[in-house]
């Protein structure tokens, strides 16, 4: 019996008892995959057409090549779920984007914009095709984590059923909503700039973390990093090496495949139904880009205009930062390339641009962005980093981002909650907060995760590396002393730098009145003209 392949899903899990044929200039053959996944066949090499069905799983055709001196194939089933993205994820308003949603039976779109809540921008009509699972997609085979997707693309031979639908002209985080006659339901962002600077204030989506995260396809920058392994997964716990390393070291290799942004994102889901005010539920959410939605609507909450970008915009030069008075970057920005880190630096130190970070393990890791739209994240070999002094997986290779945020992520304090605790109560930065020395503040919070106050999930500490002059204003009372730092620095060019150093900043503040107010006295004092 010869090997010839194994079948997995989308999240690369064995699938045990998939019907295979094949059929070759040698005739005809059957079988079916074994628990894990793996096919056994007795048949002479050559080129062979192959299908395979199983119940809740989109059947497929493909062509194989089998020979001795081939290892075996990686095919792959997409299962009957509902799921879709937006192409390209991030455009300026009133340029086209294609939505690509997977679907086995007929699904209603609306496109949303998400401020004080989920506004509907414009309906897209019911979505269906006249030949039986026609809006079911497919998936290619081997680690299309590599390569993207590339839905529409794949199994339409003409354009009729793809679909394009115009940016909106007002920036922001917008949403397309599906959902079926069955009642499933799914949710994927698209990230909309301005045709020019409009606001005086820009935020950042963090849309490169977005994508590290994404284990769509089984490979994230967290689940095999290094690449798929030979065999896809029968347990996790058993299989991976995030889970059966004794050291528990993820980052072991260099260098690292890259990871495609032409995928699903099934850690962004987000229901039409959810409000801003409601608790933040689910490990992703608490951190990627419906946490950063917290943030958006106390932005309009409290009136203030603000400008809309990705992180791979700023880092393609779309992005003047001289329009700005200010920059705001929120929630999780944990991976950035050198080229927008140069850039917001020099705009900060020679050009007296005023960055806020409202987030956690911020800049911790350089990443390469690829010309085919896909990202190379550097993450080295984790386990050099303390043999070196090093702070950060960017300080291996950059420097220690504290240059810059003036504070850097350390583990201490990582998945716990609490308040912070007012070290320097005089600074304008806490004016009207009636907050004195010693008092907490960032008490409540949306975040289910990690829940316990504003300084939680992942924080930062001030190191050697901050700035000269950086004044510690509260600090977390997270237990082994791992609470974030608030912290402020200026520089001789009347720049400045505000830092949260808590992921789950942008979860307090819509429930904490000091949360929103610091946040409010330092957008409004960056914003000020300067001489």
């Amino acid at each position: 019996m010869r090997l010839i392949g194994y079948v997995s899903d989308e999240h690369d899990v064995a699938l045990a008892n998939v019907v295979v044929e094949l059929i070759g200039s040698a005739g005809s053959f059957e079988t079916r995959s074994r628990a894990t996944g793996s096919l056994y066949v007795d048949l002479p090499a050559g080129r062979y057409e192959i299908a395979l069905q199983k119940p809740g799983y989109g059947p497929k055709r493909a062509l194989l090549e089998i020979a001795d001196d081939r290892p075996p194939a990686r095919l792959r089933l997409l299962s009957d779920r509902l799921l879709g993205y937006v192409w390209p994820k991030w455009v300026k308003a009133g340029e086209p984007g294609e939505f690509r949603v997977h679907s086995t039976e007929p699904y209603l779109l609306g496109l949303y914009r998400l401020g004080l809540v989920q506004e509907l921008e414009r309906p897209l009509g019911w979505h269906d095709e006249h030949g039986p699972r026609a809006t079911a997609q497919l998936l290619p085979d081997g680690d299309f984590t590599q390569t993207g997707v590339g839905w529409n693309w794949q199994g339409y031979a003409n354009p009729i059923p793809r679909q394009k639908v115009q940016a909106p002209a007002r920036s922001g985080l917008y949403y397309f909503q599906a959902e079926t006659p069955s009642g499933r339901r799914f949710g994927f962002p698209w990230i909309v700039a301005p045709d020019r600077p409009r606001a005086a204030l820009a935020v950042l989506a963090s849309n490169i973390t977005w994508n590290a995260y994404n284990n769509f396809g089984g490979r994230s920058n967290y689940i095999n990093p290094e690449g798929l392994p030979e065999r896809p997964t029968l347990n996790a716990r058993q299989d991976l090496s995030r889970y059966s390393l004794p050291d528990g070291v993820v980052y072991r290799g260099n260098p690292y495949p890259p990871l495609s942004f032409d995928r699903p994102e099934p850690c962004n889901d987000l229901d039409r139904d959810e409000r801003p005010l409601d608790p933040i539920k689910g490990r992703s959410a608490c951190h990627l880009a419906p946490a950063e939605w917290r943030l958006l609507a106390w932005l309009e909450r409290e009136g203030l205009d603000y400008d809309y970008h990705a992180e791979t915009q700023l880092h393609a030069g779309e992005l003047d930062l001289d329009a700005y008075r200010a920059l705001v970057i929120s929630t999780h920005p944990e991976y950035w390339t050198s080229a927008m880190y140069r850039a917001v630096k020099d705009w900060v130190v020679e050009r007296g641009g005023r960055l806020i970070y409202l987030g956690g393990n911020g800049l911790n890791c350089e990443v390469e962005l690829t010309e085919d739209n896909a990202a190379v994240y550097q993450n080295g070999d984790a386990r050099r980093l303390a043999e070196r002094g090093l702070e950060s997986r960017f300080h291996a290779r950059v420097e220690s981002e504290a240059n810059l945020l003036g504070v850097v992520f350390t583990e201490a304090g990582a998945m716990t909650g609490a308040p912070y605790r007012v070290i320097e109560p005089g600074h304008w930065a806490l004016a009207g907060t009636g907050l004195s020395k010693g008092d907490l503040l960032g008490k409540a919070s949306l975040h289910e995760r990690c829940p316990g106050g504003a300084s939680a999930h992942e924080t930062d500490k001030i190191s050697p590396h901050s700035p000269p002059g950086t004044r510690l204003l509260a600090r977390g009372t997270n237990p082994d002393d791992g609470g974030a730092d608030l912290s402020y620095y200026e520089t001789p060019s009347q720049g400045a730098v505000f830092s949260a150093g808590s992921i789950a900043w942008p979860s307090s503040i819509l429930v904490d009145k000091h949360v929103s107010r610091i946040t409010a006295n330092v957008i409004r004092r960056f914003l000020e003209k300067t001489d």
